[in-house]
């Protein structure tokens, strides 16, 4: 999966403040997601962050 800096990733499931739109703030063997609603920002490791993408809407940037 080609996930980059900037990209906005829609999950499966819902952060618990209701939004599912995250957006990429860090990428590695661990991805820094920020809520797009609330503005929380997480860790979670990459092979959990892939399970759970549902759709990715990219940056435009190349």
């Amino acid at each position: 999966m080609d996930i980059k800096v900037g990209d906005t990733l829609i999950m499966k499931k819902n952060h618990p403040c209701g939004e599912n739109r995250f957006s990429v703030l860090r990428v590695g063997m661990d991805f820094k997601l920020r809520c797009q609603k609330c503005g929380h920002e997480i860790m979670i490791p990459r092979s959990k962050a892939e399970k759970g993408v549902k759709r990715v809407e990219s940056s435009g940037e190349d």
